[in-house]
């Protein structure tokens, strides 16, 4: 419709290339159309995840789940058994470790990385 609408305007050049832009230029009103009647639903997706994480049942998966990790950290040899309850139960970050610990932050990430893998042998044995 638009194409014989205007063409008076056409010179006569290339009418694929005249055609086609005026298509591209019909095709972009209509998605700007579309997303001016599109409604957010991103504050309702966000509640169902909320709803879910806050579920009771939830809260005792989690809390067991929790329990369990922090006997398997409580499990390891020393030093390890400290810096995996420090680092993963208790969310301290390194820098913290070590100055509580009076260890280098080098020493602190190799023990971290070293009760990672021992966490990752013995939760694959658990479960």
């Amino acid at each position: 419709m638009t194409v014989y609408k205007n063409l008076p305007t056409f010179d006569g050049k290339n009418e694929r290339a005249w055609i086609s832009t005026i298509a591209t230029n019909k095709c972009l009103d209509y998605l700007k159309m579309a997303g001016r009647k599109m409604l957010p639903t991103e504050d309702t997706y966000f509640q169902v995840i909320e709803s879910k994480e806050n579920s009771p049942e939830q809260t005792v998966l989690d809390q067991h789940v929790q329990e369990e990790f922090y006997k398997l950290c409580k499990s390891l040899k020393p030093p390890y058994d400290e810096i995996a309850v420090d680092y993963f139960c208790q969310e301290m970050t390194v820098e913290e470790i070590a100055h509580k610990k009076g260890k280098k932050v080098k020493t602190v990430q190799t023990q971290i990385y070293r009760a990672k893998a021992m966490l990752k042998k013995l939760w694959g044995k658990e479960a």
